[in-house]
């Protein structure tokens, strides 16, 4: 099995794909070469990144990109300041998010669990997004985090989904691959015990995090759904794409939702804004 990407390698096919949705690979290879913006990675990194990109379905073979990164580009600090939000981002994460929680539901729901709720639809007082029954006696309470980088994953917790966390038994942080389409490419858990050593700590009583950034190591991530005692929730293995957050390529792909095979992303006030941004 090929190895791993490294970061550089990682950094440069996030770069690609943000320049393939508006040019060739002759013209975005050229700029990639001779602008001194780029000149960070080498004209290697540069070709693994593109490599890695074909070799794991990530662009097509027309080499259009199948997730959209958006605008996932170097600012220029020299020229203007940079806003890192803006109305238009915040619609297009909540858009990824409410693509993610949707292809979750209908993956569930075609596992054949019982009573699926989307309980953020309702509200975000559960401080999960998704709750099911897995068997007479086990349960899931599903939050869902979804992204369309498929180099990193980073995910942002809030402290009441934290402090669920340490409450519930049952929950567990699922992460979506959401394709351009709205599908379901890779689906992992993220490992409760690394959450609880990741967040952030009060120095102070006078003051307390509210939402923490995350950046979420391969080896805290399993393939597919697995909940806190360790069984496997979704069949076939849900793992699509190889090498994905820098995870090795394990199982088969993500069953397509019967359903919902292609869930278009669209902002919703009820989605709630669980996409994940860079």
């Amino acid at each position: 099995m090929p190895s791993l990407p490294g970061d550089g390698t990682r950094e440069a096919a996030l770069r690609w794909l943000a320049y393939l949705r508006v040019a060739d690979v002759p013209r975005v290879r050229a700029l990639f070469t001779h602008h001194p913006r780029y000149a960070d990675l080498t004209p290697v990194q540069y070709a693994e990144g593109l490599e890695w990109l074909r070799r794991t379905g990530l662009v097509t073979a027309s080499d259009h990109p199948v997730v959209d990164v958006g605008e996932q580009l170097p600012p220029d600090s020299a020229v203007v300041p940079q806003a890192l939000w803006n109305a238009a981002d915040d619609e297009r994460r909540r858009a990824i998010g409410t693509a993610g929680e949707r292809c979750l539901l209908a993956l569930l729901r075609q596992e054949g669990l019982m009573a699926v709720e989307h309980v953020s639809a309702v509200s975000d007082a559960f401080g999960y997004d998704i709750g099911a029954l897995t068997s007479a006696d086990g349960r899931i309470h599903l939050e869902v985090k979804a992204t369309t980088d498929p180099t990193r994953l980073v995910v942002h917790l809030t402290r009441h989904e934290c402090e669920v966390m340490s409450a519930d038994p049952w929950w567990i942080m699922g992460a979506v691959l959401v394709s351009k389409r709205g599908d379901a490419l890779n689906v992992a858990t993220v490992s409760r015990s690394w959450l609880r050593t990741a967040v952030p700590h009060d120095r102070s009583p006078r003051g307390r995090w509210e939402s923490a950034r995350l950046v979420v190591p391969p080896q805290a991530l399993k393939s597919g759904l697995i909940t806190a005692d360790g069984k496997r929730v979704l069949s076939g293995g849900s793992f699509a794409t190889p090498e994905v957050w820098g995870m090795p390529g394990l199982g088969a792909p993500v069953a397509r939702p019967r359903a919902a095979a292609r869930l278009r992303p669209t902002a919703s006030a009820t989605g709630g804004g669980k996409a994940l941004p860079t």
